[in-house]
C-alpha cells in the first residue's frame, strides 16, 4: 500500500511539474509567438490579392482585326489558366467607355480616339501596330489632298469608332465640314457603299491585313489616295506617323499597289484600367510581344509592341517590361507558380526579419527564467553564511540561523526545475549542506 501511495504522489508531483513547465514555456515563448503572428498579419496586409482567373477585353466588330487579335490573346492567356472574355463593340470610342465604366479590363484603342475626359483611371501598355488612314475614292481625277473631296459624300466611319473621331477632325481641319456630306458608315458597310456608288469617298483606319482593305485594294476604278502632306499631319498630331506602302507589297503578281503610296497612320494601343493586376499586365505584355513582334507590311521585326505613339500614360509595369523584360520568376516558372512564390516572398521576408531576433533572444530569456529560481536562493544562503561569522560576536543566535537554513532547504526541495538544469539544483543543495555542516560545527563548540 505504501508503494502505491508513493507512486501516486510521484505521479501527482510529475503532473504539477509538467503544468508548471508548460506555464513557464508559454510565458517565455508566448510573446514570441504573438509577435510572429502580428508580423504575419502585417505582412499579409501588404500582399496584393491573387490575379483573377477571368478578365474581359473590349474589341470591335466581330469581322474586324481587333476581334481577331483578341482571339489570339485569349488562346495565349488560356495556356496560363486565365480566361479572356471578348466583348464586341462599335469601336474605339465605345471601348474607352467600357474601360472607364469598368465593364472591361482591357481594350484595343485606336490612336487619336481619346477625348480629354477619358483619361481618368486608364493606362496604356503600348502601341501594337500601325493603322493607316486609308482614303479610297472613285472617279477619274487623281486626288492627293483631302481638300480635293469638296462637295462629295464621305463615309467617315461608324458611330463610336475611332475612325470617325480622326476622320471628322482631319476633314474639319481641311475646311470640309460645310462643303461635304459626312456619312456614319464604316468597315464593310462603307466599302459596299463605295462600290455601289452610294458614297464617293470611304475613309477607314485599319491594318493592312484587314479584310476590308484587301477587298478595296483589288477593285477596279477604286483608288487609294496618296497623302502628299502625310509629314504635315504627323507634325500636327502626335498620334499620327508617316508610313509608306511600297509598290507591289500587297500582291506582287497583280502589282498592288501600282506605285509607292504615302499614308498617315495611327497606331492600335492596348489600354487597361489601372486596377488590372500587375501579374496579368506582364502576361499581356508577353502575349503582345508574341503576336505583334514579327515583321509585317507596315513594320519591321521587333518594332512592336512599343512605348511610342501613346494617347494614355504608360503603365509602370509596362515600362519595366520594356526595360528589363519579364520578372525573374515568370521567365522560368509557370505563371500561377510564379505568382504564388512572389506573394510568399512578400510575406516571408518581413517574417524572417522578426524571427531571427526572436530565435536569438528567446532561449536566453528562458534560461534566465529558470536560473533565476536557483540564484534567488543562493542570495539568501549567502546571507546565512555571512551571519555565521557574526554568531560568535553574539549578533545572531544559532537557533535563528537554523530556522532560516531549514526554511531555505524546504523551499529548495520544492523547486521544479527542468532536467537539463537539474545539475544547478543539486549544486545548490550541496552548498546548503555545506552551510549546514558549518552551522553544526558551531553548535558542537
Amino acid at each position: 500500500m505504501t508503494f502505491v501511495h508513493q507512486r501516486a504522489n510521484k505521479y501527482r508531483k510529475g503532473s504539477v511539474t509538467m503544468r508548471f513547465f508548460q506555464k513557464d514555456f508559454l510565458l517565455t515563448f508566448g510573446p514570441a509567438v504573438l509577435l510572429v503572428v502580428a508580423g504575419f498579419y502585417i505582412a499579409y496586409k501588404f500582399v496584393g490579392p491573387a490575379p483573377p482567373d477571368t478578365v474581359t477585353i473590349s474589341t470591335g466588330r466581330k469581322d474586324g482585326m481587333y476581334y481577331e487579335y483578341a482571339s489570339r490573346y485569349r488562346e495565349i492567356l488560356a495556356r496560363n489558366d486565365i480566361s479572356l472574355e471578348i466583348i464586341e463593340s462599335a469601336g474605339s470610342g465605345e471601348n474607352i467607355e467600357m474601360l472607364v465604366s469598368k465593364k472591361a479590363d482591357i481594350a484595343f484603342v485606336q490612336g487619336g480616339a481619346k477625348k480629354s475626359e477619358d483619361t481618368e483611371g486608364l493606362l496604356c501598355l503600348g502601341s501594337l501596330f500601325f493603322e493607316p488612314l486609308w482614303v479610297f475614292y472613285t472617279g477619274n481625277k487623281v486626288i492627293n489632298r483631302l481638300t480635293g473631296f469638296t462637295g462629295q459624300r464621305i463615309a467617315v466611319g461608324g458611330a463610336g469608332s475611332g475612325t470617325q473621331v480622326v476622320a471628322n477632325h482631319l476633314l474639319v481641319e481641311n475646311g470640309l465640314e460645310e462643303s461635304a456630306t459626312f456619312l456614319p458608315l464604316g468597315g464593310m458597310e462603307a466599302a459596299d457603299a463605295l462600290l455601289s456608288q452610294k458614297v464617293d469617298v470611304a475613309m477607314m483606319i485599319a491594318s493592312a491585313d484587314s479584310p476590308v482593305i484587301q477587298k478595296l485594294l483589288g477593285q477596279k476604278y477604286v483608288y487609294l489616295m496618296d497623302f502628299s502632306r502625310a509629314a504635315a499631319y504627323a507634325r500636327r498630331h502626335s498620334f499620327l506617323s508617316t508610313v509608306k506602302l511600297p509598290e507591289g507589297v500587297i500582291d506582287l503578281e497583280k502589282n498592288l499597289p501600282v506605285e509607292n503610296i504615302r499614308l498617315t497612320a495611327a497606331t492600335a494601343n492596348l489600354v487597361i484600367h489601372e486596377d488590372l493586376h500587375p501579374a496579368l499586365i506582364y502576361l499581356l505584355m508577353q502575349a503582345a510581344e508574341e503576336i505583334h513582334g514579327g515583321p509585317g507590311i507596315m513594320q519591321i521585326r521587333g518594332q512592336f509592341p512599343a512605348a511610342d505613339y501613346l494617347d494614355y500614360p504608360l503603365s509602370d509595369v509596362a515600362r519595366r517590361f520594356y526595360k528589363s523584360g519579364l520578372p525573374f520568376l515568370q521567365r522560368y516558372l509557370p505563371f500561377s507558380t510564379a505568382v504564388l512564390i512572389d506573394q510568399m516572398i512578400v510575406m516571408i521576408v518581413p517574417l524572417i526579419a522578426v524571427l531571427l531576433p526572436l530565435i536569438k533572444l528567446t532561449p536566453p530569456i528562458y534560461q534566465w527564467r529558470i536560473r533565476s529560481r536557483i540564484f534567488r536562493w543562493y542570495k539568501e544562503l549567502r546571507e546565512v553564511d555571512r551571519k555565521l561569522v557574526e554568531v560568535k560576536a553574539g549578533k545572531f543566535s544559532i537557533d535563528e540561523l537554523r530556522a532560516d537554513l531549514q526554511r531555505i532547504e524546504g523551499e529548495v526541495e520544492k523547486l521544479e526545475i527542468p532536467i537539463s538544469y537539474e545539475d544547478r539544483h543539486y549544486n545548490l543543495r550541496m552548498h546548503i549542506n555545506l552551510v549546514n555542516s558549518e552551522l553544526a560545527e558551531l553548535e558542537s563548540k
